[in-house]
């Protein structure tokens, strides 16, 4: 029998169920029309990429150096791949290229989340920097937009902090609204 059919035939672990829950959660704030509508990140693949990994480097901020968040944090990241493989067979990638792009996809989600964590110790301005870059690519982005995703960014860094990890790790997350002072 294959994983999958055991899988199915015994259930999810509580582990795999949290996971998915906590993506599911993390995929959706992602989704917020506000991030293309009124901040301009790039309505694309990418750019929703990009501010799914935006919020996938909030999730492995706070969860680090968590000693009981390890597997979790590690689940996170695999299901962001596997949602990334998802993605791009729907999209018609064949099935020879697919594990080539998932594994560029992910060096760029390690090195935005490493350039988010660089950053985060700097000055508003050197975020401001990173996320222009990593947000908006190509594409110009309009400076009160940065100055929001910039304090997103910030409040989202302190949100995080105050949950529990034991809730983080039991699949139950909540960002801060876009707008500060909007629930």
């Amino acid at each position: 029998m294959s994983g999958w059919s055991l899988r199915k035939m015994f259930g999810r672990s509580p582990l795999d169920m949290a996971v998915r829950r906590f993506y599911s959660l993390t995929v959706e704030q992602s989704r917020q029309p506000g991030f293309y509508s009124d901040w301009g990140v790039p309505d694309s693949p990418i750019g929703r990429f990009d501010v799914i990994a935006l919020h996938g480097f909030f999730v492995l901020h706070r969860l680090k150096g968590e000693a009981q968040a390890v597997r979790f944090s590690e689940a996170f990241c695999g299901a962001i791949f596997d949602d990334m493989d998802r993605n791009l067979r729907e999209m018609g990638v064949g099935d020879l290229s697919v594990g080539k792009k998932v594994r560029k996809l992910a060096e760029g989600f390690y090195g935005r989340a490493e350039a988010y964590e660089r950053a985060l110790m700097e000055d508003d301005r050197v975020l401001r920097d990173v996320l222009a870059k990593n947000l908006y690519g190509d594409a110009s982005a309009d400076e009160k937009a940065l100055f929001k995703v910039t304090d997103y960014v910030r409040r989202n860094v302190d949100f995080l902090a105050t949950q529990e990890v034991e809730k983080l790790v039991g699949g139950r997350i909540n960002f801060a609204p876009l707008e500060q002072g909007t629930a």
